[in-house]
C-alpha cells in the first residue's frame, strides 16, 4: 500500500500522550501534520519537537492538528512530550502500524551495522483527509517553517 499525493489516508487508531487514543477520521475539518522521528529524547528528535512547539499558535491559526510519531512506547512518550513541554500529542507506535502505512520503517546504518528504523519524514493531510504533501529524509533545520509555510499555504487555498 503506497500512500499517493492527492488520495485519501487510510484511518487509523494509535495510543497517544494525555491517555488519548487518536484515530484520523476524527480530526476530519482540520488539516494534520503527522510527523516521524525516530526516537523520543534524543537531540535531533527533541530540536524538531521544539520547532513544532514553537510554533503551535502558528499552526492553529490555520486549523492544523501536529501529531508526532514514533516506535518508543507510551512512558518515553510522555516523558517526552512533558520535558520538552510539547503542546501536541504524541503516537506510541510499537507495533510500527502507522509507520508501515506512511511507508517510513527503512533500513539505516548505524555504527556499520545495518538496522530497520524511522526515516524522518513529514505528511500533510488536507481537511478532507487527503495527503497534501510529503518531506522524506527530513533534515530538521528550519523543516517546521517549512511545513508550516505549506500547511498556511493549503489553507489559505481552502
Amino acid at each position: 500500500m503506497t500512500l499517493v499525493i492527492g488520495q485519501p489516508v487510510p484511518d487509523f487508531t494509535a495510543p497517544a500522550t494525555g491517555d488519548n487514543t487518536i484515530t484520523l477520521s476524527d480530526l476530519k475539518g482540520r488539516q494534520v501534520v503527522v510527523y516521524f522521528y525516530p526516537k523520543a529524547s534524543t537531540p535531533g528528535c527533541t530540536t524538531e519537537g521544539g520547532d513544532f512547539r514553537d510554533r503551535k499558535a502558528d499552526f492553529d491559526a490555520v486549523n492544523t492538528t501536529v501529531l508526532g510519531v514514533s516506535r518508543d512506547g507510551i512512558r518515553a512518550q510522555e516523558n517526552f512530550k512533558a520535558k520538552q513541554g510539547f503542546n501536541f500529542e504524541l503516537i506510541s507506535d510499537k507495533d510500527e502500524t502507522v509507520c508501515r502505512l506512511f511507508d517510513v520503517i527503512k533500513l539505516k546504518k548505524l555504527y556499520g551495522k545495518e538496522h530497520l528504523g524511522i526515516e524522518r519524514s513529514t505528511f500533510l493531510i488536507d481537511a478532507e483527509g487527503r495527503l497534501v504533501r510529503e518531506w522524506r529524509g527530513v533534515k530538521v533545520k528550519g523543516h517546521a517553517d517549512e511545513v508550516l509555510q505549506a500547511a498556511q499555504a493549503l489553507h489559505a487555498g481552502s
